[in-house]
């Protein structure tokens, strides 16, 4: 990511994408089982279901678990907001009409070439986050601060990508890496 001097308020985006040799379905299933996502993440400790959901559909909630040295940790509530199976899946972080963060997976076959793209994509505000409070600390660092959580979020992406693909390809689970305590965040919205 190169420095773009990007605040808050501009509402800054990060995003990545891998070819994944998969059809849209398989890489579906995997980007929108949420509770796969620690295991992509060096920040989202852990993730459930709330209200009886079971699965991805749209307006179901989830409550995501976060721990980053910077930051601390926190919880946070999640609103599927897009639901299109084999295409889209997208979540806003706890207001779903004002979110915090906005995080989504798009996934679009390669026709010719067989697989499937995956992208994931995050858009930061415009509501409040813990990131609004170091702003808050620090307003002349605005962009500093900004600029560096988005390098970890986009270091996050391409770790989180890198897990699905070789998931869907037909890697051994067992073999994901491990979220390592204390590392480049990921997901979560702060």
């Amino acid at each position: 990511m190169e420095w773009t001097g990007a605040r808050y308020a501009d509402g800054p985006t990060a995003q990545d994408s891998v070819w994944i040799d998969a059809p849209p379905q398989r890489v579906w299933q995997l980007a929108s089982d949420i509770t796969l996502m620690p295991g992509t993440s060096d920040e989202l400790r852990s993730v459930q279901w709330l209200d009886g959901a079971t699965g991805p559909e749209l307006g179901a909630r989830f409550a995501g678990h976060n721990k980053h040295p910077s930051f601390g940790e926190w919880q946070t509530t999640s609103y599927v907001v897009e639901c299109e199976p084999g295409r889209v899946f997208a979540w806003a972080v706890e207001d779903p009409e004002v979110p915090s963060a906005l995080w989504k997976f798009t996934l679009s076959g390669e026709g010719e070439r067989g697989g499937t793209v995956l992208t994931q994509w995050v858009r930061l505000g415009p509501g409040r986050s813990g990131l609004s409070y170091a702003i808050d600390r620090m307003p002349e660092k605005e962009q500093k601060i900004v600029f560096v959580r988005m390098k970890e979020f986009e270091t996050g992406m391409a770790r989180t990508l890198a897990v699905l693909k070789g998931l869907a390809e037909g890697a051994d689970p067992e073999a994901a890496p491990e979220a390592a305590p204390e590392a480049a965040p990921e997901e979560g919205g702060r």
